[in-house]
């Protein structure tokens, strides 16, 4: 069996009047996160993670933030394509350990659950996606409550040539 790791990171900068995403799950709060898609970190690190394992490039080479078709979009569409692109290359999503940086809102209540969506847009099992939350203690840009990160680490098996 062949397999392969790779990793990824994203950060965005919190504003109001936005909604929050992360892990493909709405979370209620006062801010949201800025970018062109639904600026959802964790997914965006995952789907980094993902393509870096495979050597497909980034996030921002597949669906970069100058098109319009992805103006907007779900990050969840992102990483179901992401994981298409993986089984033209012969591999499938073997597990993923992530972990989302924010010192507000507690994510802890909101894990299970975006663990049961991620593990259904990679047609994983639940088990397969491990999900952390921390804060920063106070410091820098996070600890500020200026913006949330996420990084991923994904392991991937080639299951076809």
């Amino acid at each position: 069996m062949k397999i392969r790791v790779g990793m990824g990171y994203d950060v965005h900068q919190l504003v109001p009047e936005r909604d929050l995403w992360l892990g493909g799950v709405r979370i209620p709060f006062e801010r949201g996160l800025l970018g062109h898609s639904d600026a959802d970190v964790l997914i965006h690190a995952i789907c980094d993670a993902l393509l870096g394992a495979a050597n497909l490039r980034d996030i921002g080479f597949h669906f970069p933030d100058k098109d319009p078709r992805y103006k907007g979009v779900d990050s969840k569409i992102l990483l179901a394509e992401t994981v298409r692109l993986l089984k033209e290359k012969g591999y499938a999503v073997g597990n993923i350990d992530a972990t989302v940086c924010a010192e507000r809102p507690k994510l802890n209540p909101h894990i299970p659950e975006m663990q049961s969506v991620l593990a259904k847009v990679m047609q994983v099992d639940e088990d397969c996606v491990s999900l952390k939350a921390t804060t920063t203690e106070k410091l820098g840009f996070t600890g500020r409550e200026e913006g949330i990160s996420a990084y991923a680490v994904a392991l991937i098996e080639k299951v076809s040539d």
